[in-house]
């Protein structure tokens, strides 16, 4: 065994460069001795030293140069050591499975021990919970994560190391078979105080604010006029000590608006007690027999004040569209609501209906074409309001079609009189594909009983279509139709069919209405109002009334109402099998097998199940094609449209549906509870 120390690469060039010199000065010996002898002999003498102290060092010395290199590296190893030993920031080093190999003193004292870390038991997933299995694996090189131990937070970083790179001293100091082939080094970066730093700045952020009165013009009116001052003074006095208990500052803008700004500090705790002023501001009561509700708009965490300012008006606007008595903060992209427990009063001025009316018309007139859509598995409402948009189109010489892909068993009845009448087009109803093949640039779409574009019966029609118009009354959510030119949502309507009625009496003089249009929108009315006794105002009486007076016939309404003997047997069976959920919530199946439209007579039994003695909500689920369809009822108790949100769909205060893919009958029940108990939990449910 050869026991000699071996040297190589640039060190061994080193060493051997004294014997090739010796050569090069050989050489030059030669040519000196070839032009003169004398000067050869001279050379040859100086050679001949060099060469020997050459091989002198080579052979003799050199041992002694590389012990004086081994004695630098020896310290320079030692110095390096300690310098990672000692190094401030906790650095580690892990096997495949997470156990703790090594650790430097830093490390060690993050994990609470005395000592540096050698072969330590512990494994890193129970010290850091967010280190898992997965993570170890590093399918990447790197990975990072924040974790906390010991009331710290830290920055975690981890890298593979491979054992084919590493150096000869790690491998011999760790057993590859033992651990595998690569091991992990774990570095740990204190970010507590970056981080309550950080928070201290957010926390002095400004939060752009707007509080609108929602009904302040009723409310008003319903007391005497030498009071109306105080009931002001009163509700001012309210909001202003809501918003200085907070060092905040209003500033009253309108009779019945209000500009607010606070620190973001303060959003937690406005939303712990989940916007208290909501139900303070009903307590005013001078006499009013309508109590004063509000909206609110916050916006924050916007690149610039003025952004935040906007962030508000998008939220107090998103506030209104959903009906008033609640908040909404738009925290950039995220929108989280609050409130909305009181029914919105209907407003007994059409001035907003006529506004919306004209503005129709004037875009109807710029345009040669109309399409008109609803929501998907088109409703009564939806067909009415369809129909009578469509009206308006012919009133004005417009080409129309109304976008219907699929045809519910309780609209087959009422399209079959328009289909074969020679009063009507071939091609009113249309397909959403072949409308798509219509559009051009002299083309709107009216969106009718629905504002959300992911529900609607073609959404590829929206990207299409240039010139778009919404009508809808149900509540927005945060998934709204933005590109719309005009948009009339109104949560206090009682349907879209209602609206509609409106629009017609002002939008042309001497609109005259079919009788299978009429009944069409009677219908509508009657489906969404539950026979004149949900969500029923005065204006809805009106709309009836005008739609009588155009032809609609009650008799024949009804007639169109009636039931399949397997429809009204399933609807019979959802009611059977309901189950009382928390002493005052309906939950039940619908069966869908061998029905046309299961979803329709799930909401049928959705409603009868409220004529259930101390029930609050009804929730009827049916599987139809693979989704479960979720049709929510109540009546004034709960708002069901913050309900369906939680579980991804929306509607009406008294309305509303959702839609769940990919899940079981038992499991989407199991969902509905949950958010049934933590609405019970925050008080969101009377």
């Amino acid at each position: 065994m050869n026991n000699k120390i071996k040297v190589k690469g640039q060190l061994k060039a080193y060493i051997q460069w004294p014997l090739y010199l010796t050569g090069l000065l050989i050489i030059a010996n030669a040519v000196i001795g070839a032009v003169s002898v004398k000067a050869g002999i001279i050379m040859a003498a100086f050679t001949l030293i060099y060469m020997g102290i050459a091989l002198w060092l080579y052979f003799y010395r050199r041992r002694g140069l590389l012990s004086g290199f081994v004695e630098f590296s020896a310290e320079y190893s030692w110095m390096q050591k300690h310098l990672l030993m000692d190094l401030e920031v906790p650095y580690g080093i892990l096997d495949e499975t997470g156990r703790i190999l090594w650790g430097n003193q830093a490390f060690a004292e993050v994990l609470g021990e005395d000592k540096p870390l050698k072969s330590s038991r512990k494994n890193v997933m129970t010290i850091f919970p967010e280190i898992t299995k997965e993570l170890l694996a590093l399918e990447e090189e790197e990975a990072m994560i924040h974790s906390m131990c010991g009331g710290r937070k830290y920055r975690i970083q981890l890298k593979t190391i491979h054992m084919r790179d590493s150096a000869e001293g790690i491998a011999d100091a760790i057993d590859v078979d033992e651990t595998g082939q690569s091991l992990i080094a774990v570095y740990l970066f204190d970010e507590t105080e970056i981080l309550h730093y950080k928070q201290v700045v957010d926390d002095q952020k400004m939060v752009a604010g707007l509080i609108y009165l929602d009904n302040y013009d009723e409310a008003l009116e319903s007391v005497e006029e030498v009071r109306r001052s105080l009931l002001t003074a009163l509700i001012d006095r309210k909001i202003t000590k809501y918003i200085s208990g907070m060092d905040g500052i209003v500033k009253k803008l309108e009779k019945d608006k209000y500009f607010i700004a606070i620190k973001q500090s303060y959003i937690a705790e406005l939303k712990e007690n989940r916007f208290s002023i909501l139900e303070e501001v009903k307590t005013v009561n001078i006499g009013n027999e309508m109590a004063v509700t509000l909206s609110i708009g916050l916006g924050m965490n916007g690149d610039s004040y003025s952004q935040n300012y906007e962030y508000a008006r998008t939220a107090i606007d998103m506030a209104l569209g959903r009906g008033g008595d609640q908040a909404v903060v738009k925290d950039g992209p995220r929108i989280q609501y609050f409130g909305g427990k009181a029914q919105q009063v209907e407003k007994t001025t059409r001035v907003k209906a006529r506004v919306k009316a004209h503005a129709l018309r004037e875009l109807m007139e710029t345009k040669d074409r109309l399409i008109i859509m609803g929501h998907r598995l088109t409703d009564v409402d939806c067909f009415g309001a369809a129909v009578g948009i469509y009206r308006i189109a012919t009133a004005l010489n417009k080409k129309a079609h109304i976008v219907i892909n699929e045809v519910t068993s309780s609209v087959r009845p009422m399209m079959d009189r328009f289909i074969g009448n020679s009063d009507y087009p071939e091609d009113i109803f249309l397909s959403g594909a072949k409308a798509a093949e219509l559009v051009d640039s002299n083309t709107i779409l009216v969106v009718v009983d629905v504002n959300r574009p992911s529900i609607t019966d073609e959404p590829q029609l929206l990207d299409l279509v240039k010139t778009i118009v919404v009508l809808d009354h149900h509540r927005q959510s945060s998934e709204i139709i933005d590109n719309a030119v005009l948009s009339y949502v109104e949560p206090y309507a009682s349907s879209t069919c209602e609206m509609v009625a409106e629009i017609l009496q002002y939008i042309a003089d001497g609109i005259k209405i079919k009788s299978p249009e009429a009944d069409a929108m009677y219908a509508g009315i009657v489906i969404d109002t539950h026979n004149f006794t949900n969500q029923t105002g005065v204006r809805t009486f009106e709309a009836a009334a005008y739609l009588r007076r155009n032809g609609a016939d009650v008799v024949r309404v009804r007639k169109l109402f009636r039931d399949h003997i397997e429809d009204y047997k399933a609807k019979a069976e959802a009611v059977r099998q309901a189950e009382i959920f928390e002493g005052a919530f309906a939950i039940s199946v619908c069966p869908s097998e061998g029905i046309e439209s299961p979803t329709v007579i799930g909401a049928q039994a959705a409603n009868e199940l409220l004529d259930i003695a101390g029930m609050k909500a009804s929730v009827v689920l049916t599987l139809y094609n693979g989704t479960i369809y979720l049709s929510a009822r109540s009546i004034d108790e709960v708002n069901v449209q913050v309900m369906m949100e939680k579980l991804g769909g929306g509607g009406h205060r008294t309305i509303a549906g959702a839609q769940l893919k990919d899940t079981t009958i038992e499991e989407a029940i199991q969902q509905v509870k949950d958010v049934i108990k933590d609405m019970l939990e925050k008080g969101d449910i009377l």
